[in-house]
This record gives structure tokens, sequence and C-alpha cells, in this order.
């Protein structure tokens, strides 16, 4: 392994002399009339306020100015981003995909991975996200983590000089609010910026399950659990930050942040069981339940930028120490029917997860070539800590799993243009260390017996190549082609390995796969870009073949107990067509249009399914903004999706349409109005279909709301005269 670390280090170190040594760096020819400095990858194809920007290898989409990200969440601007999903319970994929990496200014956060990552992206705000960049296929410079690609939320930045800054408020129904303000000094060499913000939130959800068995034996049974929860709670997000100028050539950058959320979740569910033949009642009883959810996220960061000599051409190193901590709990009073009988049941979920990440990047123009090489070495430890019961001293059960996973890596991308013709290839090598412990698993068999077990750790150690190609070829000054390729990895999250049982209820628990192995997608995509005046259109046909994915598998344990466990597939291949055009129909007239042909193949037949199975969706998103009066703006936005196959059985379909208008008060204050679903239609409805199984879970959350709100710019002389076109980036919740 120390072999494999050297080599990594000795290629990052070495190519770039070498590289230099065939071409030696000569000055750039200059630009010819109409015709951009550099490569395709730094090509910006822009309509009006820069809403859509495209590059060999991402798509970078505004929301600076969408109304429902200013009063919503994350996931309310993620909602109506092309090739961006997100269902009712916060759940992210792109293109029909799941397995997605999310980035906050390039870097990883524990706050939007793992267990709950659908929670926090629905209750943080998203006001102080100013862009959105998709990455289906990134170059080799990221990690290839995430079979799907890559969502990196590029966050508001000022360097006017001087002092500057902005207050908001919100407010909504049921005592529904978020506030925050931001600060911007620039002073000399030094530039210290922070933000606060809080976001409290009460909303009303509904899960009703239905579900039917078939055994050979006894003959099956049915459960229909109709369960109502109501929460409350905030999250609140810090941040402060410093940059200083050492020299005209060298910035330091220091940064502390926290990221915090608390919910208290009240529910009451009743469970009604029927055997066969259909309608003879059986047992049924109602579980009232009160939990607690806390997810703390807190990191501090040193960041170093030296300048050579010549444009782009730079060193960087970033350090980053980071720890999340999440917690669940849950207590509930479960009285029976017939008979009345009564039992307490508890259970308790925690992750604490440290991570250290040391990254360093080169980059400089080898005449009209560009070479970008380094290294990225990550640490990071898991401790998953599961108890689970009945408190009657029965059914106990607890249990202590750690994850160690060290990660290293180094890269090298070299991108250069032949004409019309533009090549970047790049490949990633990986040295990737994990360790699993199920350090100790605690039975109580009643009676006072208690039974532990201790573990063995299981180390998997793999060491694993990465390409990457994109190419571009311009075939006017307003069409360009691209084709690109990556292979991807999809790494088991620690909850997918984890074997101790987590208790969800009485019928519904949770248990992780030591034995996951890494889903390796292939990723291949062809795309044409057309852009006239603030006209433009976008296709690409892409395809993904993948091995061993990683994907959700109910079994059914009898008596209407469901345990949802994790296992690899065989292979899944999808693909598909996906449009996307924005333009002006008026002068005052804005819109924003995205369809997607996405079809699905699997091979399930590991899973009790005969030959493969496939299907296709199809989904579109819709934005139109008109600028009535020069202070009057208003939007409209919505998406739908069609049925989406599962691996075993499918989604059904979904919609969702929003409204937005803004008034323009004065030149520092704003007044928004936002509604949110208007018309009372998001939901998800989940359908297993096997042949010993067949189950409906339907899930609703009240999201319509309106919300009233303003923001305050303060400091900084006379604010520029904000853009209200929405051309391809502006998204709706």
């Amino acid at each position: 392994m120390r072999l494999k670390v050297s080599l990594l280090a000795a290629a990052a170190v070495l190519l770039p002399s070498t590289l230099a040594l065939a071409e030696a760096p000569v000055a750039k020819p200059a630009p010819k009339p109409g015709e951009s400095a550099t490569a395709v990858e730094s090509v910006t194809v822009t309509s009006d306020a820069n809403a859509l920007r495209t590059s060999i290898d991402r798509r970078s989409y505004s929301v600076g100015n969408d109304l429902m990200a200013k009063t919503g969440s994350i996931s309310d601007a993620l909602r109506n981003i092309p090739s961006v999903e997100v269902d009712v319970q916060g759940n992210v994929s792109l293109r029909g995909d799941p397995n997605v990496t999310i980035l906050i200014d390039g870097k990883p956060s524990g706050m939007f991975a793992g267990e709950g990552r659908g929670d926090a992206l629905q209750q943080m705000p998203a006001d102080q996200i100013d862009r959105v960049e998709v990455m289906t296929n990134p170059s080799a410079a990221y990690r290839p983590d995430g079979s799907a690609g890559i969502i990196n939320l590029i966050t508001k930045k000022t360097h006017k000089p001087g002092a500057t800054g902005s207050v908001k408020l919100n407010v909504g129904p049921d005592g529904r609010y978020n506030t925050g303000v931001t600060g911007n000094l620039v002073k000399g060499k030094a530039t210290v910026s922070g933000e606060a913000s809080y976001r409290f939130d009460r909303q009303a959800m509904r899960l009703l399950d239905e579900r039917a068995s078939v055994s050979p034996s006894i003959g099956g049974s049915q459960v229909r659990q109709d369960s109502r929860f109501e929460n409350e709670g905030g999250a609140v997000n810090l941040r402060g930050g410093i940059d200083y100028d050492l020299t005209k050539t060298d910035r330091i950058s220091g940064e502390v942040r926290y990221r915090g959320m608390d919910y208290d979740i009240g529910g009451d569910e009743l469970y009604e069981e029927f055997g066969f033949p259909p309608g003879i009642q059986g047992p049924s009883h109602r579980r009232a339940s009160t939990a607690k959810m806390d997810r703390d996220n807190g990191a501090v960061s040193a960041d170093w930028r030296h300048q050579f000599k010549g444009a782009e051409h730079e060193l960087t190193a970033h350090l980053e120490y980071e720890v999340t901590d999440f917690k669940r709990g849950v207590d509930a009073l479960v009285v029976s029917e017939p008979g009345g009988g009564r039992r307490d049941e508890h259970s308790f979920f925690g992750a604490d997860q440290d991570r250290t990440n040391l990254k360093v990047d080169y980059s400089r123009p080898l005449g009209e070539a560009k070479l970008k090489t380094g290294l990225d070495l990550e640490r990071s430890s898991t401790d998953y800590d599961t108890r689970s019961g009945l408190l009657s001293d029965t059914a106990s059960s607890a249990g202590l799993f750690v994850y160690d996973q060290d990660v290293y890596a180094g890269y090298v991308t070299y991108e250069r243009p032949f004409g019309d013709f533009t090549a970047q290839a790049g490949l990633r090598l990986e040295q990737v260390n994990i360790t699993t412990n199920p350090v100790w698993t605690r039975y109580n068999a009643g009676g006072g017996l208690v039974l532990t077990q201790t573990g063995t750790p299981h180390r998997n150690d793999y060491f694993r190549a990465y390409p990457t190609l994109h190419l571009g070829y311009a075939l006017s000054d307003t069409q360009t082609l691209t084709a690109n390729y990556s292979r991807r990895v999809q790494r088991p999250q620690v909850q997918d390995l984890n074997p101790n049982l987590v208790y969800i209820d009485q019928y519904n628990l949770r248990a992780g796969n030591p034995d996951l192995k890494p889903q390796v997608t292939d990723a291949y995509e062809l795309g044409w870009q057309y852009r006239k005046g603030p006209t433009s259109y976008l296709a690409t046909a892409y395809f993904r073949d993948s091995a061993d994915v990683v994907t959700d598998v109910v079994e059914d344990w009898g008596g209407g107990v469901l345990l949802t466990t994790r296992e690899n597939l065989g292979k899944s291949r999808n693909g598909g067509l996906e449009l996307v055009t924005n333009g002006k129909l008026t002068p005052k007239l804005s819109y924003n249009l995205s369809a997607n042909a996405f079809w699905n193949q699997i091979d399930a037949g590991n899973l009790g399914f005969v030959g493969k199975r496939s299907g296709t969706t199809l989904s579109g998103r819709a934005n139109l903004s008109w600028q009535a009066t020069p202070k009057d703006f208003f939007q409209l936005n919505g998406f739908t999706s069609g049925k989406r196959l599962t691996p075993q059985g499918h989604r059904e379909p979904i919609s969702l349409v929003n409204l937005g208008y803004r008034r323009k008060v004065t030149d520092r204050l704003n007044v928004v109005v936002t509604v949110n679903d208007v018309a009372d239609s998001f939901r998800d409805v989940a359908v297993i279909d096997t042949p010993l199984l067949r189950e409906r879970a339907k899930r609703t959350a009240k999201v319509r709301a309106a919300f009233f709100g303003f923001t305050y710019a303060l400091g900084g002389g006379k604010p520029r005269p904000e853009q209200f076109d929405f051309g391809g980036g502006n998204v709706g919740g």
C-alpha cells in the first residue's frame, strides 16, 4: 500500500515537470475578433444575467434571482434545476439516479451526506446559494464518488470595497419563518465575511401503507398502517471567514462554520392486521410516539493560494477538519386491541463522524494547453450507535459499529485545443483502505438473560483507476458538439454496511449489509449546444452502465413485519435524452423549459425476478418570468415526472407548481411573496409488486404554503440593479 501511495505522490509531482520539458510555456496568442481567449473548458455560454453557463464538464445554473430560493430551503432551490429531482422526503436524484454527491463550493460536507441528508436539504435555507453546478460526468480533478455525478452549490460572495451586508425575514403559516443577516468588509489586504441564519419550520406529514404478503405455509396476511406526524424545529447556519493577501501573489484564508438542526416529531399511528381470506379482522394497535432529531456539523478550514507569473498558473492548498453528529431517539406507547394491552417502546440511533481532508492542486498553461494535477488525502471515522426494543425487558438490543475509511488520491488532467476541436483527458488513481468493526452487539433475551457478541474487524483495501475524457467541437460561432466519458464509483455508505438492526416501529426494521461491494459505473454523453442572443438550446444523449448496483431490498419477515436492507444487483443500464431551452418570448417575458426521457433496465435475478426489467420515464420542467413593470416581477414554475421503475416495483408520477411575486420598493428594499404547491399535488407513492409481497406506500406532506418576506441591503453604496431574466437556471420548489 505504501508503494501505491508513493506512486500517487510521484505522479502528481513529476508529471508537471515532464510535460513542461515536452512543451515549454509560451505566450498565448491573442484571440481573434469574436473568439474566446481560453479553451473550451473556460468558454461560457450565457443568457442574460449569466443564468446558464456551460463548460466542457459542467452546467451552471443561476438561482440568485429565483423567488422560491429566496424564501425556501436548498431542496426548493434544486427542484426545478434541469436533471435534478427532489422527492417529498428531500431525497435528491440526478437523471433518475439517487447516488449523487453534494458539494459546497467544491468541497464535501458531512451535513449533506449519509443518514438524514434529505432532512438537512429540506431545512437549510437557500438564500445564500448563488449558483448550482451540475456535473454528470466530472473531470478527474473531482472525486469519482456518486454514480450519478456531482451537484456543487456555489455560495454568494462579494468583493466590493468597504462594508456591505443584508438582512432578510420571511414568514409563513403555522408560525413558520426564516431570518438571516450577512456582512462583508473589504479593507486593504483583508476581507472579512460572515453570515447567520435561522429557519423555523412546522409541517404535517402522513404515511398510508397497505401491504399484503403471501406465505406458502400459512397463506399470508395483510397490514394497513395509517401514520400521521407533526414536526417542528429549527435549523441554524453560522459562518465566519477571512481572506488576507500576504503579497501580490499569495493569499491565505480561514473559515469556521456551524450548521445545526433540532427537531421534535409527534406521531399518531394506527396498525390493522387482516388475515386470509380478505376481510377477516385481526389484531390492531395504536402507537403514540415522540421523537427528537439533532444534527450538528462544525468545521474549520485553512487555504493558501500562490499565483505564479502568467494567467491560470497557480498552486492551492486546502486543509479542513469537520465533525458531524447525528442523533435520533423515539419513545412510544403502544395500545393493543382487543384487550387494551399497553407497552412502551424505545429506539435510538446515533452517528458521530470525524473527517480530515488535505487537498493540493497545481495548474499551469503549457502553450495553448492547460495542465492540472493534485493530491487529495482524506481520513474519516464514524461510530454508529443503535439501541432498540421494548422497555418491558423482552426483546431489547443494542450495538456499536465503527467504520474507518482512508482515501489517498492523485489526479492529472490535460486539456488542449486543436483549432475548433478541444480535448481534455484525465486520470485519477485512488488507494482506499476501509475497516469495519461491529465492536459489540447486545441482545436482551428476557428473564434477565443478556447475550453479548463481540465482532471481528474486517479490512477491505483496493486500488483503482478512474479515467475521464471530454471532447468539444465548435461547429460555428453559435453551435458546439460535446462528447465525454467518466468512470464513477458508489461506495456503500456507513449505514449500508452496519449489520445491526435499526428499529423503526413494530412493522418496520432496517439493517445494513457488511458484504456490499462498491458500485462501478461507466458514463457516456453526447451533447449539442446552440446559442444566439438570449436564446439557448441544449440536447444531451446519455448512457450509464453499472455493475454491482446497490439498492434497497424489502424482505417479508412474516406477520406484516418488513425488513429493509441493501443488496448488490447484478447490473443496471440506463440512458436517455435531455432537452433544455431558455430565452425570451417578449422583452419582458422569459422562459426556461427542460424535458427528459429516461430509460432504465435492471437485472434483478438475484431478487427473485426472471429476466431483466425495464421501463421509461418522462419528466419536464417549466419556468416563466414576467417583468411586468420596472418594479414588479412575477414567476411561475413547476415540474412533473412520470412513473419510475424500481428493483421491486415502481414509483408513481409526481408534480408540483409554484408562484412568486417580487416588488422592488427601493434600491435597497425588496418584498417577496411566494406560494408553494399551488395545486396541493406533491406526494410520493412507492409500489412493491413481487410474487410474495405487494405494498403501496403513499407519503404526503403539507407543502402548500404562502410566504411573505423582505430583503434589505446594507452599506456598499447604491446596489447594482437586479437582473430578472431567468434563462436556464431559475428554480423553484
